[in-house]
């Protein structure tokens, strides 16, 4: 039970710190989600909407902070 106690700890601090980076990067008016390539339709009743682009940089900023640490452990 205590190794599912950590897991939860560790889950809801990132979920703090996801949480926190929001609401800075709304702050300081960063267009995270409304960056070029992003897909919008807005059709009549339904609108879809896929950040690709945001989701790209995202995935490399973080890549490259884990690469980093990553390499401070061997």
């Amino acid at each position: 039970m205590t190794d599912l106690g950590k897991l939860l700890l560790v889950l809801g601090g990132v979920i703090f710190v996801a949480g926190a980076v929001l609401l800075l990067a709304g702050r300081f008016n960063l267009p995270l989600g409304r960056l070029p390539g992003d897909i919008v339709y807005r059709g009549k009743n339904t609108v879809f909407y896929f950040p690709i682009t945001t989701c790209i940089l995202i995935s490399v900023v973080l890549s490259l902070i884990f690469w980093f640490f990553g390499r401070g452990h061997r």
